[in-house]
């Protein structure tokens, strides 16, 4: 197997995380890896589809919902309404309208001219859901931790997101994208 490290730097993976990938090769670094956030961030920028990512965000981010106050629907709304996108039950507007409910207003606009910058506005529409269901779990796990219990919690959540994203995302579909890439992109520098 094939370590694809100059791949990752082309995607512009942070320092970080081209650290951690040093001396495994792809399927192990995708079995191993225990950072969901990382994982996600690989399968967006490959063009993973779309709706795989924003499944597999709506069940990492569910389980904080236990921080959100009751009287804050926003979060959940936001997932149920990508998971619904994600069967064909919702459109894009109903996704736009989930995620300005969510979103202040200085986010929204944010989330707005992402989506404008891109030539995949479905894409972006999509996977702001994504952002503001994950936006709201982590402020809600921030305040619901000391400082201490923060950093251990982030760390199993994040080890828990690995899990789910790979339960959804699997190697097999991370590899054809990998593939598709540098077919893309010309050689890439592979380590054996």
């Amino acid at each position: 197997m094939a370590n694809h490290r100059g791949l990752l730097k082309r995607l512009g993976a942070c320092e970080k995380a081209v650290t951690w990938y040093e001396g495994r090769d792809s399927a192990q670094a995708w079995a191993e890896c225990g950072r969901g956030d990382w994982m996600l961030w690989v399968a967006d920028k490959l063009n993973v589809d779309c709706k795989l990512i924003v499944a597999a965000t709506c069940d990492c981010v569910e389980p904080s919902l236990v921080h959100v106050p009751d009287n804050e629907g926003g979060p959940r709304n936001a997932i149920e309404t990508g998971r619904a996108w994600v069967r064909g039950d919702a459109t894009l507007e109903d996704v736009r309208k989930a995620v300005d409910a969510t979103f202040d207003a200085r986010a929204a606009a944010r989330a707005a001219r992402a989506a404008a910058r891109t030539a995949y506005a479905a894409r972006a529409a999509a996977l702001a859901v994504a952002d503001a269901a994950l936006a709201a779990a982590h402020a809600a796990a921030r305040t619901a931790y000391v400082a201490d219990a923060t950093d251990v919690a982030r760390a199993d959540s994040l080890r828990r997101s690995a899990e789910i994203v790979r339960s959804h995302v699997p190697w097999e579909v991370i590899h054809e994208a990998i593939e598709a890439a540098e077919a893309a992109g010309g050689e890439d520098e592979t380590l054996d």
